[in-house]
């Protein structure tokens, strides 16, 4: 799909700049994603239904910013980020991708631990944003049981099951859960999570610096990011072996990283469906 008039306008007139060419690129599932050459060099833009997302962009350039102001590790720098008519967009730094190497890896690895000492009173965020093209709550809580319960596992059980992706069964087995969700692991301080943190959301640019993308996030146990990079791959030894020696996880946390994927997995059952459904009860096995 091609570029709308209405947006080329729109941003030639904001970034005063002249549009020489646009080339679709890979973007994922939600959004039409281009690389513009413009007369003031290369940029990344993505865009989306205003009607469909509201307020997507302006979320994720909310995260993009609280992970920047950490000093930890890089993120794309917002150029722009606007609506025109029913079509909103975010303009980025274009990044040129490279090859990760291990040194590679374990910058990442090292630099996502430090974000992970950035720490807030509660957990939550300051808005709530979007988890891929679902609404995710952020309402802040006191308590990390009380916030993955109320903000993340709940309302996706609540979803599936509407969508007849989950049975009634599964809420009682959830209910279950939730009784024991508070003696299942050990309190730490509201961490700044990535909170999307799968292998299609970093990117290595060619000096091998590491860049996270696409953010969903909020303060929460760190262990949930480090869950994440297990779902799908993309993260080495190095990857992990840098992070622990910079900030060490606690004990037991390869036992926990099947609780915290059951929100991912959730996740991925209300966008794709049932064939996920058979990992979220094996994950939820694991503790009831």
């Amino acid at each position: 799909m091609a570029v709308s008039a209405g947006v080329i306008s729109d941003i030639e007139c904001k970034l005063k700049a002249q549009i020489k060419n646009v080339n679709p690129v890979s973007g994922g599932d939600i959004n039409q994603a281009y690389r513009l050459q413009t007369t003031l060099g290369n940029f990344f833009i993505k865009i989306n239904s205003l009607h469909k997302f509201p307020g997507m962009f302006k979320s994720e350039e909310s995260g993009l910013a609280a992970i920047r102001k950490t000093n930890t590790i890089a993120v794309p720098e917002v150029v722009l980020q606007s609506d025109t008519g029913d079509e909103s967009y975010l303009i980025l730094q274009w990044i040129e991708a490279g090859y990760g190497e291990v040194i590679s890896s374990q910058k990442l690895g090292r630099q996502l631990a430090l974000m992970h000492r950035n720490t807030a009173a509660q957990f939550g965020f300051e808005a709530n944003n979007y988890m891929g093209s679902l609404l995710q709550s952020n309402k802040q809580h006191g308590s990390l049981a009380q916030f993955f319960i109320e903000e993340r596992l709940q309302p996706m059980v609540k979803m599936a099951v509407d969508k007849r992706e989950l049975t009634q069964t599964d809420i009682y087995r959830f209910d279950e859960l939730y009784k024991k969700l508070p003696y299942l692991f050990t309190e730490e301080p509201p961490a700044l999570l990535h909170g999307d943190l799968w292998g299609g959301n970093y990117l290595i640019d060619t000096d091998g610096k590491p860049y996270l993308i696409d953010p969903a996030v909020s303060y929460g146990n760190r262990e949930f990011d480090i869950a994440m990079t297990t779902l799908f791959g993309g993260f080495d030894h190095a990857f992990y072996e840098a992070y622990n020696q910079e900030f060490p996880l606690l004990p037991g946390w390869q036992q926990r990283l099947k609780l915290w994927n059951l929100y991912p997995l959730l996740v991925h059952v209300n966008l794709f469906g049932s064939m996920y459904a058979k990992q979220v009860r094996e994950n939820l096995s694991a503790f009831i």
